[in-house]
């Protein structure tokens, strides 16, 4: 088994171990308490706020591929080439003004939870899938679109078969940076009561728990870096077959 491989499966396992049974690692965390303060946050179960994170990343990077892939298929042909500027402008809001300020526009129109967690995440996440996918779709070999269109396809069987095959390893990078920007600022959602790990990092800095902070921040570095190699794999291994 290779290194690589090794280590991805110990980080694998390890998170997995910490979130079935926090309880074993108590030892670990107990130097970064004081006064007695518990080691393992004890105010929610662990395994839950981690499930609960991953959902929300998982569906609002969905919804991001979904609309900036469509909007890029739409601004790169025919009369939507005349709505490429705007569209830029559009999906760069999201990171043009900060998670925390997206929030605060939200929580009025929509009330406290996940759902505003979710719009700022969509938002956030619609830029680097949209530029990808756009690249992607502008730089297609000119002999490729003429040889499917020399055998007769149509509009969206050349879309379907060859552009987006093609262009499939610039949006799954896109794909990857959104999640990793998306896992970080979901923990934010916890500050209008969306669940998350946001939830364990917000309880250590309000106690002045260090061994809570680092729970939540290394679950949520280490779900970030396990998602990133999780979907650029799954990239490697579809997209020659589509291809």
């Amino acid at each position: 088994m290779r290194p690589a491989t090794l280590l991805r499966t110990a980080v694998w396992l390890s998170v997995i171990a910490f979130l079935w049974r926090p309880s074993a690692f108590a030892a670990v965390f107990a130097p970064f308490t004081h006064d007695g303060a518990p080691a393992i946050y004890d105010q929610g179960d662990l395994a839950d706020l981690a499930l609960a994170h991953l959902g929300l990343v998982l569906f609002a990077t969905a919804l991001s591929a979904v609309i900036a892939v469509l909007l890029a298929v739409v601004v790169t042909r025919g009369p939507g080439r005349a709505f490429l500027p705007m569209s830029r402008s559009l999906v760069s809001i999201g990171q043009t003004f900060p998670p925390v300020a997206v929030l605060a526009v939200a929580v009025p129109l929509v009330g406290f939870g996940s759902l505003p967690a979710l719009i700022a995440l969509v938002a956030y996440g619609l830029l680097p899938v949209f530029e990808n996918a756009l690249t992607g779709l502008a730089e297609l070999p000119a002999s490729v679109l003429e040889a499917a269109d020399g055998v007769g396809m149509d509009a969206w069987q050349r879309l379907w078969s060859i552009e987006l095959p093609l262009a499939g390893p610039l949006i799954v990078e896109g794909l990857r940076q959104t999640l990793v920007i998306s896992v970080g600022t979901a923990t934010l959602g916890s500050t209008v009561a969306a669940k998350g790990l946001g939830e364990v990092i917000i309880a250590g800095l309000l106690s002045d728990n260090t061994a809570f902070v680092l729970q939540g921040g290394l679950l949520t570095g280490l779900m970030a870096i396990l998602l990133h190699d999780a979907i650029g794999r799954i990239g490697a291994y579809v997209l020659p077959r589509q291809g």
